[in-house]
């Protein structure tokens, strides 16, 4: 994956710093008179290709459920709050592993390096028996199920749930994190998606 070009600041204003008059205090036309729309809004085609313009980081969020193991990769991984630490991810609700996430306290979330890329398949693929082999795994605190290999794990405790359309938000407070090259060695580099591919920094 290629890396995006850096914006800079102080480029050239061609208009000499000049004001246009018809521009309210935040610099949009008065006069504007379009406006967006009120019911659907975006087509579901175009708005998968508007999301996959972002390039996302990759994740495997884990839990123990009550019958086992459960994990699914996810893209929407995010820090939430710095005190109290809090970080969050969204998960479809018709997803084989929500009951598992949902009924467990605690979960992790698994950062993949970028030499992972078939365990992030794995874990979005449907009817797969994700924790077999070739899958490397060991159980962290309280059973919490650690892809070996990961950039990062960070262990949570369920802080929130919320539903939010065809999702769930879920919400978790960080009681551990263990970093990848922190015993010595190189800290792992972590692995990307855009516009549906895997890829890396370059």
């Amino acid at each position: 994956m290629r890396t995006p070009a850096t914006a800079t600041d102080g480029a050239a204003d061609p208009s000499g710093g000049a004001t246009d008059p018809r521009e309210g205090a935040a610099g949009a036309p008065e006069d504007a008179t379009e406006r967006l729309p009120r019911d659907t809004g975006v087509g579901a085609d175009r708005f998968r290709r508007a999301l996959g313009g972002h390039a996302a980081g990759v994740v495997v969020v884990t839990a123990a459920g009550p019958a086992g193991p459960v994990g699914v990769t996810a893209t929407s991984f995010t820090s939430v709050s710095l005190d109290p630490p809090l970080v969050s991810f969204y998960i479809d609700s018709g997803s084989g592993s929500w009951p598992g996430i949902r009924d467990s306290a605690s979960f992790a979330v698994n950062v993949l390096a970028e030499d992972q890329r078939d365990v992030a398949a794995r874990f979005a693929a449907r009817g797969a028996d994700r924790f077999a082999a070739p899958t490397r795994w060991r159980r962290g605190a309280e059973g919490l199920p650690l892809i070996e290999g990961a950039a990062v794990h960070i262990l949570c405790l369920r802080h929130d749930l919320m539903a939010v359309g065809d999702h769930w938000l879920v919400v978790g407070r960080v009681a551990a994190a263990e970093v990848g090259g922190e015993l010595g060695g190189d800290a792992a580099r972590p692995l990307l998606y855009h516009r549906g591919t895997y890829g890396r920094f370059s």
